[in-house]
């Protein structure tokens, strides 16, 4: 009997028509999908994207080259090296974050007692040549003064949420 069931379900190619039951099941549902660059989806509010170095009002550099960012990255995405500048105090000369490494966890973000380094709402950037993807100094606070306005109204949404 079993042998006879499995000869008619191979000459009538059941798991074929068990697949197309199912294209003919979803094909009349209404779609999921968007169309991205036209449509965007709704961005969560802990969403972590692109990294900033921020700046003070006056215009000064936050970042006090503590190194507590690079010491808690578990990736090793961060490099800093730090100097004393003019006024005495310390200040980074280098700061780059690999964006390869970079798992974007916001550890670096949590750790800065200055609130220096922050990831953006930022998610459309790429990379077009080698050595793109290492975010140096000068970009960052180039990134950080583009987007201040949205990265101070996004912390003062965050402080009302601790």
């Amino acid at each position: 009997m079993q042998g006879i069931r499995s000869f008619i379900k191979t000459f009538l190619l059941w798991e074929l028509l068990q697949g197309l039951w199912v294209t003919m099941k979803n094909l009349f549902r209404p779609k999921s999908t968007i169309n991205y660059p036209e449509e965007k989806t709704p961005q969560s509010p802990r969403f972590r994207g692109l990294h900033a170095l921020r700046r003070y009002p006056n215009g000064e550099e936050r970042c006090i080259a503590c190194k507590l960012c690079e010491a808690v990255c578990p990736a090793l995405a961060i490099t800093i090296e730090s100097g004393v500048a003019e006024d005495g105090t310390r200040r980074t000369t280098r700061y780059d974050i690999d964006l390869f490494k970079c798992i974007y966890c916001g550890f670096c973000e949590e750790a800065c007692p200055v609130d220096a380094i922050v990831e953006t709402r930022v998610l459309e950037y790429h990379m077009e040549h080698r050595g793109e993807n290492i975010m140096s100094k000068d970009k960052l606070l180039a990134v950080g003064e583009r987007f201040e306005s949205v990265i101070a109204a996004d912390r003062t949404a965050d402080a009302r949420y601790r």
